[in-house]
Formats: structure tokens, sequence, C-alpha cells
């Protein structure tokens, strides 16, 4: 098992052991301030989800905190392997 594949699966197992699914979960990242970035950070989440963005103080990098439903512990792991897919994106 990959480092990475070792990591999701203890996440998962912590996700269930403090969470009861379906439920909210708030995601927070930090992107490159650019438009593909917003839009692609945009998109891991639902239409009902509360998202917001906050510049960083230099304008280089926005804070992404997004509180959406999850129905499950494996879907909030969907949408981190989603956001690894965000050049330059770090996850909290």
């Amino acid at each position: 098992m990959s480092d990475k594949e070792a990591f999701y699966k203890n996440l998962e197992t912590k996700l269930e052991e403090h969470h009861k699914f379906p439920s909210t979960y708030m995601f927070k990242f930090i992107i490159p301030n650019n438009s593909r970035s917003v839009a692609l950070a945009e998109e891991l989440f639902s239409p009902t989800a509360a998202v917001s963005f906050k510049e960083s103080k230099t304008g280089k990098y926005l804070s992404v905190t997004g509180k959406d439903r999850m129905p499950s512990a494996e879907s909030v792991i969907a949408t981190y392997r989603m956001a690894e897919k965000i050049e330059g994106l770090m996850s909290l």
C-alpha cells in the first residue's frame, strides 16, 4: 500500500470514528489566487455548499472554506482526491 493510500485509509477510519454520516463536513484549502484554481475549487462542492474565499495579505493565495453535506467518509475522501488535482493546493 502506498503512503497516500495508507493516509486515506487512516483518514477514513478517523472520519468514521468522529463523524456520524450523513453530515456537514468542513474542508479547508489554500490555493493559488488565479481564476483556474478558483473554478476548480468551486467544482469540488455541491451547489448547496457554503463556500468562502479569503485573499492572503500578499494576494498570491486564497484560503478556501467549504462546508458541504457529505453522505459518507468515502465521499469526503473522494473530495480530497479531486482537490489533489488543483496545482499548488494545500489541504489544511
